[in-house]
Order: structure tokens, then sequence, then C-alpha cells
């Protein structure tokens, strides 16, 4: 499993100014081609976005902030970061559009809702996992 992993050209370093635009227009064609050549040598690649709202987030980062067991993984970066929402949204809608590959598409989970999110998840894990075992 891997979180965000090489995607990270396309949207935290576009988003933060660290990628130049030949950089990170770039990188959309090197994701496809490396996303294509790992399902080509028998990878099951599951590619899972999960939105979340704006409001929905807030929330999140509020209550964490209070828990005791929680509030140590959220930092002023997380804060920061929230600043780029329009960014984040736009550029996270272009890494859908131009990396979603008939080899390799994104799977989009509605995840307001955690549990509903994280059973969409597990039971499209299962579905890919059985149906490639069959």
């Amino acid at each position: 499993m891997f979180d965000r992993s090489w995607y990270g050209r396309v949207l935290v370093e576009r988003a933060e100014g660290f990628a130049t635009e030949d950089e990170w227009r770039r990188a959309y064609n090197e994701i496809n081609e490396f996303e294509h050549q790992i399902v080509d040598h028998g990878i099951l690649l599951l590619k899972f976005w999960l939105h979340i709202e704006e409001d929905e987030q807030l929330k999140r980062f509020n209550k964490r902030e209070k828990s005791p067991y929680k509030h140590w993984k959220l930092t002023e970066e997380d804060w920061r970061n929230r600043e780029l929402w329009e960014a984040y949204q736009q550029y996270g809608q272009n890494i859908i559009q131009y990396t979603s590959t008939k080899k390799a598409p994104w799977i989009l989970v509605e995840a307001n809702d955690k549990r509903y999110a994280r059973l969409k998840v597990v039971k499209t894990v299962i579905d890919h996992l059985q149906e490639r075992l069959d």
C-alpha cells in the first residue's frame, strides 16, 4: 500500500511550487507509463481516491486536536495545507483526469463517512482479488 507514492510531483510538489510546470506536466506521462508497466507485469494495481469535503476535514481536524490520543497526528503543516484547499482540489481533479486509464483506473471513494469508505475499499479489494483468483 502506498499513500500518494509517485503522485507527489503532480499534487504536493505542484501545490507547494516545488516542481516546475514542465516537471509536473511530464510526470503525468511518467506515471501512466510506470503504472502500465507494473500492470503488464502482473501487479494488481488498485488506486483509491478518498474524497472528503472541506467542512468534514475541518470537523475531523478539530476533533483530533481535542483528542488526548490523536492530537499528535495533527501538525501546523496540516493547518497550513488547508489554506491550499482549492489548489489541492483542482490538482486532485487533474490527477484523476490524466491518470485514470483503462489499465489503471481510479476508484473514487466517498469518504465523509469513514465506515462507508472503509467498507467500500475492503469490498473493492476483495472483489478484485476474487476476480484475479477465479
